[in-house]
């Protein structure tokens, strides 16, 4: 890092530098820089309607899987199977972190299965994501290629029954024992950086009122209603910040 780095910039660097349990919560801005579209800016996926004027929150919840499985998986294919994204700076860094004993662990709201694609270990996938795959009838688990190469509804090899994404969809509820894993990194943290994420998507959201620590950062293009408590907010990409700190070793 040189001397004339960003003032904000270098907080960082102490803050990371001074603490032992970092925990990462992170949302779709974290992917963006993969070539990911997010969900809620003016030109996210929620910003427009798909067909028959269907809402992508109408299309992505539990009911609508249950009555429309053949639009469902259509969406879902177009929209959101990404097998061309790679994990960008920010999942390389914090890689990096936990291979250096730094990092407690990585809650996620995203569902690319980047954060392990890039190597971290350590992940609370809130929402699930689209690397796995099972049959609803017989259980058996299929990866995303074998969705993403079949046409209309993908049926189990075994039974002939319904094989949908591990994902969280609207109607369904978190799964308790990743809330409960997310819970206790952040309990235990000693600095907790919040990244790509508006915050106000419940019940993720309310997550980091489970942190204890001091230190909290927040990097994201737009104000979060976090922002007033941070230590530290940054309005940049999440990529560009979280990579000077590979670059400054």
């Amino acid at each position: 890092m040189t001397k004339n780095a960003d003032p904000g910039i270098q907080q960082l660097h102490r803050l990371v530098a001074a603490a032992n349990r970092i925990v990462f919560f992170g949302g779709a801005g974290v992917s963006t820089e993969s070539g990911i579209p997010d969900f809620r800016s003016a030109n996210g996926l929620y910003s427009r309607e798909y067909r028959r004027n269907l809402s992508p929150e109408e299309i992505l919840s539990h009911s609508f899987l249950e009555r429309d499985p053949e639009t469902f998986f259509d969406f879902y294919r177009e929209k959101l199977i990404h097998p061309e994204a790679r994990p960008n700076a920010a999942h390389r860094a914090l890689t990096q972190l936990e291979r250096d004993g730094k990092l407690l662990g990585v809650i996620t709201q995203n569902i690319d299965g980047l954060d392990e694609m890039s190597g971290t270990r350590q992940v609370a996938e809130l929402h699930g994501t689209t690397m796995r795959n099972y049959c609803v009838d017989c259980g058996r688990t299929y990866t995303r290629e074998f969705v993403a190469r079949t046409t209309g509804v993908p049926r189990c090899k075994a039974c002939g029954g319904l094989v949908r994404p591990d994902v969280v969809l609207y109607e369904e509820a978190l799964d308790e024992q990743v809330l409960d894993r997310a819970v206790s990194w952040l309990q235990a943290a000693d600095l907790l950086i919040v990244a790509g994420t508006s915050l106000r998507v419940y019940p993720a959201a309310g997550l980091i009122r489970f942190y204890r620590g001091t230190n909290l950062v927040l990097i994201n293009k737009d104000a979060t209603p976090a922002d007033a408590s941070a230590t530290l907010v940054l309005h940049e990409a999440v990529g560009t910040v979280l990579g000077g700190l590979i670059a400054a070793d």
